[in-house]
């Protein structure tokens, strides 16, 4: 049974907003092959049919972009479990390439049911640039790598970036 699913969120050609893509690909060079202990998925703008790869978890750990929160770009944000718990709805209205992380989390409650994991972490980054380009601002990016460092650590491994 896998233990841990990483997930990060945003879309890749809509600057900042793809940072919770380049955290799973920084945790890739750094982890390398993870066996059955760590799941890393790149959500991008897809989502329901990733999902169901949640089954068999028991932990889930988010990465997204947040916008309009007054703060500097780059500014991390960790949840507690409460405003994690009380971000789920019962049924949210989403578009299908537009599914942020509380609407995953709600959609992941009802499919996993009985077998959706208690723990659970959220880790935001504040952005203001979500124009149709490529490329992720470097106090974006600088958040990004210090966020894979906090869940490096959280999973009780330290190991150097490979970030460029």
């Amino acid at each position: 049974m896998k233990q841990t699913a990483i997930l990060g969120f945003g879309n890749p050609v809509r600057s900042d907003d793809g940072i919770g893509c380049l955290v799973i690909d920084e945790l890739k060079k750094r982890l390398g092959d993870t066996g059955d202990q760590i799941s890393l998925i790149d959500m991008g703008t897809s989502a329901f049919e990733v999902l169901f790869q949640l089954k068999g978890h028991r932990r889930i750990i988010l990465v997204d972009a947040v916008m309009n929160t007054g703060e500097p770009d780059g500014t991390q944000y960790r949840l507690p479990a409460s405003a994690v718990e009380a971000s789920i709805q019962d049924d949210p209205m989403v578009f299908l390439h537009s599914l942020k992380w509380d609407q995953a989390l709600s959609y992941a409650k009802k499919i996993l049911g009985p077998e959706y994991p208690d723990d659970i972490s959220v880790y935001l980054i504040a952005v203001s640039d979500t124009r149709l380009e490529i490329g992720i601002s470097e106090a974006v990016m600088q958040a990004g790598l210090q966020v894979a460092d906090l869940i490096m650590a959280d999973l009780g491994l330290e190991m150097p970036s490979t970030w460029e």
